[in-house]
């Protein structure tokens, strides 16, 4: 077994989250030897870009998340295409694939999430991916023909990226989807129907209420031709893409007895059960302000911003996570979409104010107390960012909650005091710069 010389801070995942970290850890210890793992052989990438990817619509230069010389620029050590097996918390170090052990002072999991499979017969079979990294994309790329017919197992945002990317490949792709819509987790009744006449009108298939039973092969061959659906429904093709979903990879932690619940329980400083190990992204469970508990948030930037606050408390700068909560900006077909927080109430204790326009759609909903907890926007959500920022900081709309779906709703639509110091902050960073670098706006 090889021993590689303890490292001080260890980051276990080279995504938004590792690299916030590792920048900020950075930022508060100029010296501290850092090291990043990862299972994948490329620097920090956009993984929201890789269908534009698939599309061909960017290279995996313009992916990168972080320029060409940024490691070395921040003196980080990086052991890539390598795979963590063992973390040993008593003795505080981790083992990786090839018999390689790492000691380390602090740790980030910082390690996201896995696709979700299903159990049916047929998926080893050749024609048969998932879509969540640029390896999966790069393997689509090199599988597809023009012509060619797809299935793809998944309506969320994972599985209409991939659709958009295939179907400007040429490609005819069929939508199944389990529940009764598609987008159901991010959008509303409304928007989801609007979604789906869009998709419709770009020549692809859309089955609700079902799912996958099996992937179906030419006989004597291992190339996909069909699947079969719960409903005992054929549908021809020539590639399947599993886009159900991810589960976090907390399998490291679960098997080192630190605390999991569905993602690696943390407290407000990013800190799991172990006092010397952190988590951050999508295999953590962070505090959500909208819902008043810590759950799953598993997107970019939040993945970013709690490795910013992880990296402060590693380095020894105790910073507390404010807060966040679900936020997506889409545009797959033609249609921008931003939406946050609760889309749809599970009660009649929320307030809904919505409004549609000739190209646009607003919906905010409100707590009795006056605070949003959601928004939905469609088509005009330039001015979304401003409905966010007020709920993020838990600003009491009551008073001007009609402007805010106001079809020329802007910063003036607030009331005077608020609009003044919310340009303020935006122009005049140095008024909180502090408070901001903590956030990540900085």
């Amino acid at each position: 077994m090889t021993h590689l010389p303890k490292v001080k801070y260890l980051i276990i995942g080279n995504s938004a989250g590792g690299i916030g970290a590792a920048e900020t850890i950075r930022c508060a210890d100029k010296d501290g030897s850092i090291a990043i793992v990862s299972d994948e052989l490329y620097p920090a990438y956009s993984r929201p870009l890789i269908s534009e990817y698939l599309a061909e619509k960017c290279s995996l230069g313009k992916m990168l998340f972080r320029p060409l010389g940024f490691y070395e620029a921040l003196n980080i050590n990086t052991i890539l295409g390598k795979k963590v097996i063992r973390l040993d918390t008593k003795i505080k170090a981790v083992q990786l694939d090839d018999g390689t052990e790492i000691s380390w002072g602090k740790l980030l999991l910082a390690t996201g999430g896995i696709p979700t499979i299903p159990k049916v017969d047929g998926l080893n079979n050749t024609g048969v991916f998932t879509f969540t990294t640029i390896n999966d994309a790069k393997e689509i790329d090199q599988f597809i023909k023009k012509g060619h017919r797809a299935v793809v197992i998944g309506g969320g945002l994972i599985g209409v990226s991939v659709t958009e990317a295939l179907v400007k490949r040429g490609v005819k792709v069929t939508i199944v989807e389990m529940k009764d819509r598609i987008l159901n987790t991010i959008l509303d009744e409304e928007l989801s129907a609007m979604a789906t006449e869009t998709i419709i009108k770009h020549d692809v298939r859309v089955i609700t209420k079902h799912t996958l039973a099996e992937v179906n092969c030419l006989f004597g061959t291992d190339s996909v031709h069909a699947v079969t659906l719960d409903d005992s429904r054929g549908i021809p093709c020539e590639l399947v893409v599993i886009a159900i979903g991810v589960r976090p990879r907390t399998e490291l932690a679960s098997n080192a007895g630190i605390k999991v619940n569905r993602g690696i329980e943390i407290d407000c400083f990013m800190r799991t059960s172990h006092p010397d190990v952190y988590a951050c992204g999508d295999v953590a469970e962070p505090y959500d302000f909208v819902y008043g508990e810590n759950r799953l948030s598993p997107i970019w930037p939040n993945a970013y911003l709690g490795g910013r606050i992880a990296g402060f408390n590693m380095a020894g700068e105790a910073t507390e996570y404010q807060g966040s909560t679900t936020m997506n900006s889409l545009k797959y077909f033609e249609m921008a979409i931003t939406s946050a927080g609760v889309v749809t109430p599970p009660d009649d204790s929320y307030e809904v104010l919505s409004r549609k326009y000739d190209h646009s759609y607003k919906k905010i909903i409100l707590k009795k107390n006056g605070l949003l907890a959601g928004m939905v926007f469609a088509g005009d959500i330039e001015k979304s960012g401003i409905v966010f920022g007020l709920m993020r900081d838990r600003v009491n709309v009551l008073d001007f909650k009609q402007a805010l779906i106001a079809e020329n709703f802007g910063f003036l639509s607030l009331p005077e005091e608020l609009w003044r110091q919310r340009l303020k902050t935006a122009f005049y960073p140095q008024f909180s710069k502090r408070r901001l670098v903590k956030t990540g706006v900085l």
